[in-house]
């Protein structure tokens, strides 16, 4: 034990280890099964003692001394820190803020519990609404700051989120990422990921940013770490899904199409699904289709994707595929994908079992597959699918 507390049944815990138990939902003493009517922790002072005066006495063992454990944040001092900040940022008091930014940031890093609790108690919203108020003025060091904290404040609430999505925060936010500092380009992109997450059907804010396209783009084509990649990704997903077309056509027009293939080459299970839910969307405009025609990486990483990355992966990849493959000028992609095996993939997939639209849209490219499939074996046997028994 480092820091002993008793609980109501007067039996005696590490308070790490009794708050993992409490945090995953147990109501009751792991030793007496009793219900704790409260989740109260009293310091055991004498044992803390005794542990010390152990390792103390021990020192030649190896053994050091456990410093003395802080006593953790209230829901009452998260409260008044809270009260204060928002105080603070409405009278434009930047140095009080500051201080107590710093008090945030030190009691954040002290334990996961204090964290927890900052954020259970509505840090974020105090946060968002500060960094609004601040974003307007030139403070530059205040507002990175503020943005660094809020990358661990979410949830923030609707009001929170209400504060983030107002035009100078976002500007603010677009800011940072265009500029060199990288913490605070991976703060920032961290920042819009859970923004756009957590208002969902709204980022008309941030497509009224002239040039958000190209600073999201630009963000991904010279990578800050894996991380921020991924948080692009789903930014740039969210506002494809929510807007027009043509702010798809202006994505694809900058070459994402292409740079989302590099990451699909050697990217993680998390970076393939994230990047292919990006491609499939680009795939439903007339442009994107025809930019991923263009690309030789298109068809056989799609179909080299298929079963080997995530079930979500594999519908995403039959989804595209169906997109490139098929109408217009989608006959190369069939057979292209005849000769690097798709039709023996997606007759695996069907086997296996699959959901229902990825069945159809399956079933499909087999069928417009099955007549290059027969020509391919006459021309060449050298695509090494003569063992496979093909149906009648």
């Amino acid at each position: 034990m480092k820091d002993p507390v008793s609980l109501a049944t007067g039996v005696t815990y590490d308070r790490e280890s009794i708050d993992r138990w409490l945090d995953t939902g147990n109501t009751t003493c792991p030793v007496t099964n009793q219900v704790l009517r409260n989740s109260d922790q009293i310091p055991n002072h004498a044992l803390r003692k005794m542990i010390q005066d152990w390792c103390v006495d021990n020192k030649s063992h190896g053994v050091e001394r456990i410093p003395t454990p802080r006593i953790p944040i209230t829901s009452y001092e998260v409260s008044d820190i809270c009260s204060r900040i928002v105080a603070a940022s409405r009278g434009r008091h930047d140095i009080k803020c500051q201080e107590l930014l710093t008090k945030i940031n030190n009691l954040a890093k002290e334990s996961d519990r204090n964290r927890r609790c900052l954020v259970k108690n509505g840090i974020g919203a105090a946060l968002a609404e500060s960094f609004a108020h601040f974003s307007k003025q030139e403070n530059l060091n205040l507002q990175r700051e503020i943005m660094s904290a809020l990358t661990w404040s979410f949830p923030l609430g609707e009001g929170g989120v209400s504060d983030l999505k107002s035009s100078a925060s976002l500007r603010c936010m677009a800011r940072f990422l265009k500029g060199d500092d990288l913490s605070s380009r991976r703060d920032a992109i961290f920042v819009m990921r859970e923004l756009v997450i957590s208002s969902r059907e709204d980022v008309h804010g941030l497509v009224e940013i002239q040039g958000i396209e190209e600073t999201l783009f630009q963000a991904m084509k010279v990578p800050i770490c894996a991380g921020a990649t991924q948080a692009c990704l789903v930014v740039v997903r969210h506002i494809m899904m929510l807007s027009q077309e043509k702010v798809t056509v202006r994505f694809v027009r900058l070459g994402l199409v292409d740079l989302v293939l590099e990451i699909l080459v050697d990217g993680s299970k998390s970076a393939c699904e994230k990047a292919l839910a990006v491609l499939d969307e680009m795939c439903r405009t007339g442009e994107g289709k025809e930019r991923a025609r263009r690309n030789a990486l298109t068809v056989p990483i799609l179909v080299k994707k298929i079963l080997r990355v995530s079930d979500v992966a594999t519908e995403l990849c039959v989804a595209s595929l169906w997109k490139v493959c098929l109408g217009g000028d989608g006959e190369g992609g069939l057979v292209e994908a005849v000769g690097v095996g798709g039709f023996q993939k997606l007759l695996l997939l069907l086997q296996l079992g699959c959901a229902d639209k990825t069945k159809e849209k399956a079933t499909h490219l087999l069928k417009s597959m099955n007549v290059y499939r027969k020509k391919i074996e006459c021309f060449d046997s050298s695509f090494g699918f003569n063992y496979v028994n093909w149906p009648n």
